[in-house]
């Protein structure tokens, strides 16, 4: 199964490092970064998990939680953490879930047997209130992922929602950001009355907006 863009996270339950998580309650009406890691006590997987531990408070500010899925055991997740700690400057300080059986990771899409048989690919999934999948990445098991453009993803999603914009190659926050093709020059000139910057019929760039 591969998650498409607009369709509803499955809900599911699984135990995890801060108890039982049923997924949808414990979303709530937060946004949610969701990812996958092959497995413990590997190299790439301790950067990461320490990384994301470390810029909680960022994701936090943005209303958005963090949680993290591994092949291995609760008792294994345990143990690696204190790994997590040490490499990465900051402890676990959200729910990794156990998925020995791979539940999850294949209602996911998260299990690629032609990439590796035994453990699951880097996935990464932003999902909002709603419960609707925004964003799907994966990456192999080798490959780190960037908190930063995590990070960067989110806020353009969160800044563009219902208000009918798109975001720019390499945007970041506070830059200028793109009128949807979808809104004619006079329906614009309505909802952007500070006028615009032209550079092709199709693409014009007003300041972004400040809520």
């Amino acid at each position: 199964m591969t998650l498409q863009l607009g369709e509803t996270a499955p809900d599911f339950t699984l135990d995890s490092t801060e108890g039982p998580i049923h997924f949808h309650e414990w979303s709530g009406d937060q946004w949610v970064i969701f990812f996958s890691h092959p497995k413990d006590f590997t190299p790439v997987c301790t950067t990461e998990l320490g990384a994301f531990a470390k810029r909680k408070d960022e994701f936090k500010a943005r209303n958005t939680r963090l949680i993290g899925l591994s092949v291995d055991s609760v008792d294994d997740h345990e143990k690696w953490s204190k790994d997590v700690a040490d490499v990465g400057g900051s402890a676990l300080n959200y729910p990794l879930l156990a998925d020995p059986e791979l539940k999850v990771a294949k209602l996911y899409g998260m299990f690629h047997p032609k990439a590796d048989p035994k453990v699951t690919v880097r996935s990464v999934f932003i999902i909002d209130p709603a419960k609707k999948v925004r964003l799907t990445m994966t990456y192999p098991p080798s490959a780190g992922r960037n908190v930063d453009e995590v990070l960067r993803v989110l806020d353009s999603l969160q800044l563009t929602e219902g208000k009918q914009l798109t975001t720019p190659v390499d945007w970041k926050p506070g830059e200028d950001v793109i009128i949807a093709p979808s809104v004619s020059d006079e329906q614009a000139k309505v909802r952007f009355p500070g006028g615009w910057r032209t550079l092709k019929p199709y693409l014009r760039f007003v300041p972004s907006p400040k809520d």
